[in-house]
């Protein structure tokens, strides 16, 4: 079976960021982020597609944008106009991610089966934000707790959730 995999890191109001760019900076969210994604396919909105300086290594990435005439210079990126196009593109994958932004999540969350998230234990100002996780159809099945560090300058939580 396919697992559609929502990966973020959200803050306690959801926010995930504001003018096409993160609020905050984890490396270690980061080093998580690309050991789950590595050799995966990723599928994103064209905002979160452009607020990276250039594709992510070792990734399929799966734009949506409803322009059709949107292109890029990256042979490696394939551009859909709809996220259940995307999804037909990974049918006999076994793991997708969807990483962004806030209508992609939105879109996406009930064809998810599984919600990787990072919690950012602080409050921030943003323009983008990550959908409410309804804890009738989703049970948290792990938490990791890191805390702020010379490193990390918020405390955060791994947290996951599969589809009850």
């Amino acid at each position: 079976m396919n697992t559609i995999t929502l990966i973020a890191a959200a803050a306690e109001n959801n926010a995930l960021g504001k003018d096409n760019d993160l609020l905050w900076h984890l490396p270690d969210d980061f080093k998580r982020f690309k050991k789950l994604t590595t050799g995966h396919k990723i599928i994103m909105g064209r905002k979160t597609f452009e607020s990276f300086p250039k594709p992510l290594p070792n990734r399929t990435h799966i734009i949506v944008t409803r322009d059709k005439t949107y292109t890029t210079k990256y042979t490696d990126c394939i551009i859909v106009y709809s996220l259940e196009e995307a999804l037909k593109l990974c049918i006999n994958d076994d793991t997708t991610y969807i990483i962004g932004g806030g209508q992609i999540y939105s879109l996406a969350m009930e064809y998810a089966n599984k919600i990787e998230l990072t919690r950012v234990h602080e409050s921030f100002d943003a323009d983008t934000f990550f959908p409410l996780i309804d804890t009738n159809k989703w049970n948290l099945t792990t938490e990791e707790y890191h805390p702020k560090d010379e490193k990390h300058k918020y405390d955060f939580t791994y947290l996951t959730y599969v589809k009850a």
